[in-house]
């Protein structure tokens, strides 16, 4: 009698831990923890564990507190299966990421296939929501808005340039250089150099002596910081008096690091700069207090899961397509980047892409600022 008293008890503490396990609304970000993209994941992490922190103080989502867990795609497709499938095992419900179009992609389809709802902050590439999935969206916008407003820009102000398009032969950094390549051929410019190189590159000497005899005056770049840095530093050092212009995937301060002094006047698109927006001063101030820049797409993260939050609550439930239906359906959503709202494909309304240009600031460090024409 005591023996079963006691299981009974057991058992009822049992049914209470899993009970309280359970309750936890499970959240993840998937993004390059570790590899040449750290400082991208870092950004994806960081912005997600602040909205979450904020949100679980609250009250949660819907009264469950949010556990978050983090995976490390490293960049890699393939790893990003693993972590994809590694989610779907934890029990997650919606992910956070990923970073690199490429990753995100073939991931959004393990995720498509076991109830996850994805929000990119970061992933560009028009692909990811073009093909009809139910469960994908993102914070940010497309390579073909971004190229348009590449290709406008190179037109109107390096309309006599000589062009090299350059890029990383990834979905993002290809699929930009296309975009842009596509906007400034049909505003009647023309490019001199179309080449791609390989991701991990760190010799662009042959690139740069054929650019150099093609008498190139402006590189467009598709791709990373990474690459970026080692080919306006390597450019500089070999003679080559060109500028580089990129997109959103060179704003991290690390290509300063990289470049050197010759990352004076680089040009990037990216969307408005959430950290300028006055309503963000005390958020902006919190992550400085804890020694991290909220650059880049540290407020994209947190978007997202402000997102993720309101449309549950509008949803009134955490089932996953209850939130996806009402992501689609219940807009605008209050965020720091301002009001979001979604379409049919899971592509967010925002302000247009705007110039960007690197400069040196009062503190002696480059960084990247509005260009004002």
């Amino acid at each position: 009698m005591k023996k079963s008293l006691l299981s009974a008890v057991a058992l009822t503490a049992l049914l209470a831990f899993s009970g309280s396990a359970w309750a936890d609304l499970q959240i993840a970000v998937g993004a390059p923890i570790t590899g040449p993209n750290a400082a991208f994941g870092a950004q994806l992490q960081k912005g997600a564990e602040m909205a979450i922190a904020e949100i679980n103080a609250a009250g949660g989502i819907n009264g469950e507190q949010v556990k978050l867990s983090v995976g490390d795609d490293v960049s890699d497709p393939k790893q990003g299966i693993s972590v994809a499938n590694k989610f779907v095992a934890d029990g997650v419900k919606f992910v956070v990421g990923h970073f690199n179009s490429g990753v995100s992609i073939p991931a959004s389809e393990v995720y498509a296939e076991n109830g996850i709802v994805e929000v990119t902050p970061a992933a560009t590439n028009p692909v990811f929501t073009e093909r009809g999935l139910w469960n994908v969206f993102r914070t940010c916008g497309r390579d073909d808005q971004q190229g348009g407003i590449a290709g406008a820009y190179i037109a109107k102000n390096f309309k006599d340039a000589k062009i090299a398009v350059i890029h990383d032969k990834t979905p993002y950094g290809q699929g930009l250089a296309d975009e842009t390549k596509k906007a400034m051929n049909a505003a009647g410019v023309k490019e001199v150099m179309y080449e791609g190189v390989n991701v991990g590159d760190k010799d662009f000497s042959a690139l740069i002596a054929k650019m150099k005899e093609a008498g190139v005056t402006l590189i467009y770049w598709g791709g990373l910081h990474t690459e970026a840095g080692l080919i306006i530093r390597q450019s500089t050092d070999q003679g080559l008096k060109a500028p580089l212009m990129s997109g959103d995937g060179i704003v991290s301060n690390e290509l300063a690091s990289i470049a050197g002094d010759a990352v004076a006047g680089t040009l990037n698109t990216f969307g408005a700069d959430p950290r300028l927006n006055p309503a963000n001063n005390d958020l902006v101030a919190k992550f400085r207090a804890q020694g991290f820049e909220p650059e880049a797409y540290t407020l994209y993260s947190y978007a997202a899961v402000q997102v993720i939050a309101q449309a549950a609550a509008a949803a009134k439930s955490n089932d996953t397509q209850e939130v996806a239906k009402a992501m689609h359906e219940k807009g605008p959503f209050k965020t720091v980047l301002g009001e979001l709202s979604y379409d049919e494909k899971g592509d967010p309304k925002l302000p247009g892409y705007v110039m960007y240009i690197w400069k040196k600031g009062d503190d002696g460090k480059y960084t990247y600022v509005p260009k004002v024409d």
